[in-house]
């Protein structure tokens, strides 16, 4: 055994001893590998850029074909790009439409952002130039309007990027059937419809418009699409007179602008400009309707909608610049038209259409307006397609939509932006209210969630993008929404101070403190809140702030709850109070929980029982745990009719939009059914 050990022992010596092998072996291996590298990435490099070469000379020969298609077809119609500025970094990957060359970026990051590093970008169809090369494109814009033919005309481009969510099947030739996707040395060029979708090879083209004359069925959203043959444009700048005109306007609504701030009680006559009619406005109602978080000082009266509009056989769209549509939302008496300046008319449509009135909010959520508005651009009628800001509401697409039967809305923002449209759409006091959609692009997105159109922009992606969503809008199953009036009053004077509707839920106390303080903060850094992922984890942060700082223990002694009439006892240890008309909040937080043990015998919640849930909350920690699943919010009651008084300021919140109350009277009651 000591011999064993003995020999072991030496046997480690030997090792130890043993100079370390000299990786001769492995240097020509690594060196080997280290110029096979080298030699792959040096292949793949001159690869690409023989692709991209082949790649540009097919778009060479598109463009000199279809520069030709044009000269000798006289039947195609001609429409001029609307250019915008936009910077070089969101035309990342695009290619310049008239030297179809890539667009990349002429300057190293870090450096000041000049006009180098700015592109133009069509705000209709979405192809972008360079700044020097835009003046000297075709007129191959998007035609919104061909009215007077007798059938829509196919309008072939290039697909400079990615623009539709198409299909495995979509991807094949609809002349020759053959695939149509790039190839490994990059295929040959196809043309695609701006209208249809439809994939065709350039080689195809003359054939099949020889057979078919080029008409164009606007492809599967047909009924979807607002029809060219059927928009009208009623009025074009002119001349000296149109400058002469114009001047005069502006100086008249100076002269009326100076007057209404020496009086604010100007009354609106039959004759008013639009200019004039929106600077002295004081509609409380339209104020609201944009979601503004500051306090009115003065009284308005809670109106269930406007008058009554009379009947025209014409709808009216504006533009600014061509087809920028930009005007500025105000409420109409029965006798106007629209306080903008007309620039599109729609005539009787076929009986089976069911045109898509779209609305996109780019600063809800992710802010990814910009995107989806091309993209849209694409798939439908640009003139169907209204981006919302402060100076334009949903009530200008609603006028030029309002004669239209059987047409539908698809609202692209967060749960803010929904109760924005359907507020305007509640006061356009339609017979028949059109149905609406949501493309979810807020941050929460509670009321998408409950009606199944998803979570965000990401799961709607996954499921196929756009094209599943308007196939989805086609096929849709129609649901009925309670929405409840929210108005305050003074504690004293009984004046009401602030009418607002609801379709989602109240907050008073800590969860609209976390609401006022992103709200505060997305007003003063916009840019951070890109991400719909992010923007969840800075209402976190915001919330991890206020677990220590106990600043609404006062809140059960400070506000006095009825419900139905009958006072209820708010559970001490609450710092926050929610009322709810959904079965989400918070992105997915389920507050009343019909499938929980109920002791105290509540209804199950529904958004069309014309009935709310109240609930309460321990604090931000609270809040934390109902994200998770590790707790419940305490149910305090249910009922038809709720009032509450609040002895103290409080931040409240309605459908997330934050702001400060004064001691006040909260009443809620039913407003309607959408």
């Amino acid at each position: 055994m000591a011999w064993l050990q003995d020999q072991f022992e030496m046997d480690n010596l030997h090792w130890y001893s043993r100079p370390p092998i000299l990786p001769e072996f492995w240097i020509p291996i690594a060196a080997s590998f280290t110029i096979g590298l080298a030699g792959l990435w040096t292949f793949w490099y001159f690869f690409s850029l023989w692709r991209r070469k082949i790649s540009l000379s097919w778009m060479k020969i598109i463009a000199k074909s279809k520069r030709k298609h044009f000269e000798r077809n006289h039947k195609i119609p001609t429409s001029e790009h609307v250019w915008n500025t936009e910077s070089l970094i969101r035309a990342k990957g695009l290619k310049c439409c008239v030297c179809l060359e890539f667009i990349s970026p002429v300057q190293p990051l870090g450096q000041m952002m000049t006009s180098e590093n700015m592109v133009h970008r069509c705000n209709v169809c979405g192809v972008a130039a360079h700044m020097i090369c835009s003046p000297n494109s075709q007129k191959d814009c998007k035609c919104v309007s061909m009215f007077g033919s007798k059938h829509v005309i196919h309008q072939w481009t290039v697909l400079w990027t990615d623009v539709v969510d198409q299909s495995e099947e979509d991807q094949y030739c609809c002349y020759c059937e053959d695939l149509c996707s790039e190839s490994f040395l990059g295929g040959p060029p196809i043309y695609c419809c701006m209208w249809c979708q439809r994939l065709v090879h350039v080689d195809c083209q003359s054939a099949m418009a020889a057979e078919t004359g080029d008409i164009c069925d606007l492809g599967p959203f047909k009924r979807l699409i607002l029809s060219p043959l059927f928009v009208r444009t009623i009025s074009k700048p002119g001349g000296i007179l149109s400058s002469i005109t114009q001047g005069a306007n502006e100086l008249a609504s100076t002269v009326r602008v100076h007057l209404g701030s020496r009086s604010r009680k100007v009354k609106h006559h039959k004759g008013m400009s639009s200019e004039s009619a929106h600077d002295d406005s004081n509609d409380d109602s339209s104020s609201e309707t944009t979601l503004n978080s500051n306090q009115k000082a003065k009284e308005s009266k809670a109106t269930g909608g406007s008058a009554q509009r009379s009947a025209e056989n014409e709808h009216y769209s504006s533009e600014s610049d061509g087809r920028e549509f930009v005007s500025e939302p105000k409420r109409l008496s029965s006798d106007e038209t629209a306080g903008v300046k007309l620039k599109y008319a729609l005539s009787e449509l076929p009986a089976d259409a069911r045109p898509l009135l779209v609305f996109i909010n780019k600063r809800s959520g992710a802010q990814r307006g910009d995107s989806l508005k091309h993209k849209l651009h694409f798939l439908l009628n640009p003139v169907q397609v209204f981006e919302l800001s402060p100076s334009q509401g949903p009530e200008t697409g609603l006028i030029l939509f309002r004669k239209v039967p059987h047409f539908r809305i698809l609202v692209c923002g967060g749960d803010g932006t929904v109760g924005w449209v359907l507020d305007a759409i509640d006061k356009q006091n339609y017979e028949s209210p059109p149905h609406v959609a949501i493309l979810p692009a807020g941050t929460g997105n509670d009321l998408s969630r409950v009606l199944s159109w998803g979570g965000g922009l990401g799961a709607v992606e996954k499921q196929g993008g756009l094209c599943t969503v308007l196939h989805d809008i086609e096929y849709a199953a129609v649901t009925i929404l309670d929405r409840w009036k929210v108005t305050v009053e003074d504690k004293k004077s009984k004046n009401v101070l602030l009418v607002k509707y609801m379709n989602n839920h109240l907050g008073i106390g800590c969860d609209a403190k976390v609401a006022l303080d992103i709200h505060n903060l997305r007003e003063e850094n916009p840019e951070k809140f890109y991400s719909q992922f992010l923007n969840k984890v800075l209402y976190a942060k915001e919330g991890a702030k206020s677990i220590i700082d106990k600043t609404f223990v006062d809140l059960p002694w400070q506000v006095r709850l009825e419900v139905d009439g009958t006072e209820i006892d708010i559970p001490e240890g609450s710092e926050g109070v929610l009322v709810a008309n959904i079965p989400s909040y918070m992105g997915g937080v389920d507050l009343w929980q019909n499938e929980g043990e109920d002791p105290e015998n509540f209804d199950p919640q529904s958004i069309h029982d014309k009935m709310l849930e109240v609930v309460s909350i321990s604090g931000t920690w609270h809040l934390g745990t109902l994200q998770v699943g590790l707790s419940r919010a305490w149910r305090i009651a249910q009922g038809q009719s709720i009032k509450m008084q609040m002895f103290a300021p409080f931040p409240v919140q309605v459908d997330g939009e934050p702001w400060v109350q004064q001691p006040c009277t909260l009443k809620i009651s039913h407003h309607g059914q959408v």
